[in-house]
């Protein structure tokens, strides 16, 4: 079975920073590109950033460029994303999501597994 497992959400200030977390099991980790993805209320799924196999090629949304870190380990079967100088427009709920594939892709059609997401909300 798998499972996807977000953690590190919460309540932050404008400008603060926080990183999320997502653990997976049942599934062979380095073989999937890893990625994050949100959603705001009222408002459709959008991609993040995502992660190559081995961690060597990111990409990112453009709104989150330069302030969004995407990291991976393969030992421990984890994908991170580093978050700061945080918005109020960044209020969402955070999704990882398991990819297997060679490419970095942003459609969310693309990602076979997600986890359940964890609340962040950012307060100006």
């Amino acid at each position: 079975q798998v499972q996807l497992t977000e953690s590190g959400g919460g309540l932050v200030q404008a400008g603060d920073s926080l990183r999320l977390s997502c653990v997976a099991s049942g599934i062979t980790f380095n073989t999937y590109v890893m990625g994050w993805f949100r959603q705001a209320p009222e408002k459709e799924r959008e991609f993040v950033a995502a992660i190559s196999r081995f961690g060597g090629s990111t990409f990112y949304a453009d709104s989150v460029k330069g302030r969004f870190t995407i990291s991976r380990d393969n030992v421990k079967n984890m994908v991170f994303l580093q978050m700061k100088s945080l918005k109020a427009e960044d209020t969402a709920v955070y999704y990882c999501a398991a990819d297997q594939s060679t490419t970095l892709r942003s459609t969310t059609d693309a990602y076979e597994y997600w986890g359940q997401g964890t609340q962040i909300t950012v307060s100006s």
